[in-house]
C-alpha cells in the first residue's frame, strides 16, 4: 500500500510536469482506486508462504523498502507516459487514459511481484486473486478499448502496456529480493 501511494502522488505531478496537462480525470482516479481495492481485498484469501519465524514490523525498514520499490513503479510508469507523450505523441484525453492503464496494468504487476517473499512463480496465488486481478485487467482493457469514460486506445497499445507490464513484473520480482535482503526483511 505504501508503494502504491507513493507512487500515484509523485506520477500525478511528474506527469502534469511533463504534459503539461493533468494525466488523470476524476473519474480515472476513481476507476483506478476501485481496482486497486478489489485486489487487494483479494489478497485476505491469498496463500503467499508463511515466514519462517514471526515477523516482526521495523517500520523504519519496511518504509525504507517501500521508498525504493515505490521510485521503481514510479520510474516505469514515468517512462510509458514519457515514451508514449514524446514518441508516440500521445497527448489529451488518450494520454490520459494510457496513464490510467499503465498504472492499473503496473499495480497487477506489483502485486503479483510483491505477494510472497520469495519469486513470484513459488506459490499458487487463491483464486480470488487471480478472479480479481483477471477482472481489473478485463474492465480496464474493455473500457480502454471501447472508449467508455475515457478515450479510447488502439488494441495494439494496451496489449504493449500489459506485456512492458508483465516484464515489469519480473524485473520488480528479482530486484525485491535484492532490496529486501538489504533492509534486513525477512
Amino acid at each position: 500500500m505504501l508503494i502504491k501511494k507513493i507512487e500515484i502522488v509523485l506520477f500525478v505531478a511528474i506527469g502534469l510536469g511533463i504534459t503539461g496537462q493533468a494525466i488523470m480525470t476524476p473519474i480515472l482516479m476513481v476507476l483506478m482506486l476501485m481496482t486497486n481495492d478489489f485486489l487487494s481485498m483479494s489478497l485476505m484469501t491469498d496463500r503467499a508462504s508463511p515466514a519462517l519465524s514471526p515477523s516482526r514490523w521495523r517500520m523504519r525498514r519496511i518504509t525504507s523498502a517501500a521508498l525504493v520499490l515505490g521510485a521503481l513503479k514510479l520510474s516505469f510508469s514515468t517512462t510509458v507516459l514519457a515514451f508514449s507523450s514524446f514518441r508516440l505523441r500521445l497527448f489529451g484525453p488518450e494520454l490520459q487514459t494510457l496513464a490510467f492503464v499503465t498504472l492499473v496494468f503496473g499495480n497487477q504487476a506489483l502485486l503479483c511481484a510483491l505477494r510472497d517473499r520469495r519469486h513470484l512463480w513459488s506459490s499458487k496465488p487463491s483464486i480470488w486473486v487471480v478472479v480479481s486481478s483477471a477482472a481489473d485487467i478485463a474492465i480496464t482493457s474493455a473500457l480502454a478499448l471501447s472508449g467508455t469514460l475515457m478515450a479510447p486506445l488502439p488494441w495494439r497499445l494496451l496489449l504493449a502496456v500489459l506485456c512492458v507490464s508483465a516484464g515489469f513484473a519480473l524485473l520488480i520480482d528479482k530486484i525485491k529480493l535484492t532490496v529486501m535482503a538489504a533492509f534486513d526483511i525477512a
